[in-house]
């Protein structure tokens, strides 16, 4: 019998993948750097003065993430004094690993929330990625924080307490994520919340 030829993977394709693999890596690894890229992400074009004044940190490292995002090519940089930030969204769907956005903004608000912090470093990234998955269950009407402990493997308390420090990522990730449904297939139209929350991008005037 003769051999049957071998299915191959473009090389750009398979370049690009790997690139898009290693980014989101970064990303994960490093929660501020994170931050910056899910706020230019949902909320631009800004400039680096209003994601300094937005996110409450320094010019320089404002300045060093951002060169830092422009090398992994996940930015573009417009215009002239103020120079306008952009970013692509990111989407990463394989043997059922997902990660976008939403993923994302998750793992940033390590920088801010010290609950999830906690659960990060307690649990590790993955745990967070499928809490976020709970969570959105949650406020789909699925199941009660109570019940996402199981599934997470943790204390019923861990659970309501990751579930509802995740509020935010849902929350927003909902209006700004465009693959906020590749996360919650068929429960993404019924999350919803008992409140009207406020998802305008503070975006303050520029400074120097």
């Amino acid at each position: 019998m003769a051999p049957q030829p071998v299915s191959e993977t473009p090389s750009e394709d398979l370049e690009s993948g790997i690139n898009q693999l290693a980014t989101v890596g970064r990303l994960l690894d490093n929660p501020e750097l994170a931050r910056v890229y899910v706020y230019v992400c949902y909320y631009g074009p800004v400039t680096r003065p209003q994601i300094k004044t937005a996110l409450e940190i320094p010019k320089t490292t404002v300045y060093d993430h951002v060169g830092t995002l422009d090398a992994l090519g996940i930015v573009t940089l417009e215009g002239d004094r103020p120079i306008d930030v952009t970013a692509a969204a990111v989407r990463i769907t394989s043997d059922g690993i997902v990660v976008t956005p939403t993923i994302l903004h998750a793992v940033a608000l390590q920088e801010v929330d010290e609950e999830i912090s906690y659960f990060v470093e307690r649990h590790g990234v993955g745990k967070l990625a499928a809490a976020v998955r709970q969570a959105g269950l949650h406020y789909a009407g699925q199941i009660t924080q109570r019940m996402a402990a199981d599934p997470l493997a943790i204390s019923t308390g861990e659970a309501i307490s990751i579930i509802h420090a995740l509020k935010p990522a849902i929350v927003v990730g909902r209006e700004y994520d465009p693959y906020f449904s590749v996360i919650f297939p068929e429960i993404a139209d019924d999350i919803e919340f008992e409140t009207e929350i406020d998802v305008t991008a503070p975006l303050p005037d520029d400074d120097s």
